[in-house]
C-alpha cells in the first residue's frame, strides 16, 4: 500500500512537472514573413553604381582577353602562311608556342570569370549586409519569428503564399529610406 501511495505521489509530481515544463516551454506564436532580397537590391540607389562598376570591370577584362586572342590569331596566320616551309624542328616549336598561347588564353578566360565573380561578391557584400540589417529591424519591429527569402538565384523558394501582406520587402525598403518604385512592384 505504501508503494502504491509513493507511485501515486510520484505520478502526480511528474504530471505537475510536465505541465509546468509545458507552460514554461510554450513558445511565442509563429509569425512568418518573407522578402525578396533581389527585389530590394534592385531598388537600392547604390545598385546602379554596382552594376556600372561590374560592367566596366568586365569590359577591362574582355579587352585584355581580346588582345591575347588577336596575338594568337596573328601568330596562327603567320604559321599557316609559312608553316609548311619551316624546318620540322622550327615548325614543332611554333606549334608548341601556339598551343601554349591558346592554353594561356583559356586560363585567362577562367581567371576572368573568377575575378568577375569575386568583384561582384565584393561589391554586393555591403548592400547585402545593409539589406540583412534592415530585415532584422523590420522583423523585430513587426514581431516576425521567421523571415524567408522568396527566391534564390531567381528561383522561387516560396511555392505558395496565402497572405501577400507577409511580404516585408517594401517595409525593408522604407526602413532604408528607399521609396519603392511602382513599376518594379508590378513586375515583382
Amino acid at each position: 500500500m505504501k508503494n502504491k501511495f509513493v507511485l501515486a505521489l510520484l505520478a502526480l509530481l511528474l504530471t505537475g512537472f510536465g505541465a509546468m515544463a509545458q507552460t514554461a516551454a510554450t513558445p511565442k506564436p509563429t509569425k512568418i514573413g518573407y522578402a525578396s532580397v533581389n527585389y530590394i537590391l534592385s531598388q537600392m540607389p547604390e545598385y546602379k553604381q554596382i552594376e556600372k562598376q561590374l560592367v566596366e570591370y568586365e569590359k577591362q577584362l574582355t579587352t585584355q582577353l581580346q588582345t591575347q586572342y588577336q596575338e594568337f590569331q596573328q601568330k596562327m596566320e603567320a604559321y599557316n602562311k609559312t608553316g609548311q616551309t619551316l624546318l620540322p624542328e622550327i615548325r614543332q616549336q611554333k606549334e608548341t608556342e601556339l598551343r601554349e598561347l591558346q592554353g594561356k588564353i583559356e586560363q585567362s578566360q577562367r581567371d576572368a570569370q573568377s575575378l568577375i565573380q569575386k568583384k561582384e561578391s565584393d561589391l554586393l557584400a555591403p548592400a547585402y549586409d545593409k539589406i540583412q540589417n534592415n530585415i532584422d529591424v523590420v522583423a523585430k519591429e513587426n514581431n516576425y519569428s521567421h523571415v524567408l527569402n522568396s527566391e534564390v538565384a531567381g528561383v522561387p523558394t516560396l511555392l505558395f503564399v496565402a497572405d501577400e501582406s507577409q511580404d516585408i520587402s517594401n517595409l525593408v525598403l522604407k526602413k532604408m529610406g528607399v521609396t519603392p518604385k511602382e513599376a518594379a512592384n508590378a513586375q515583382k
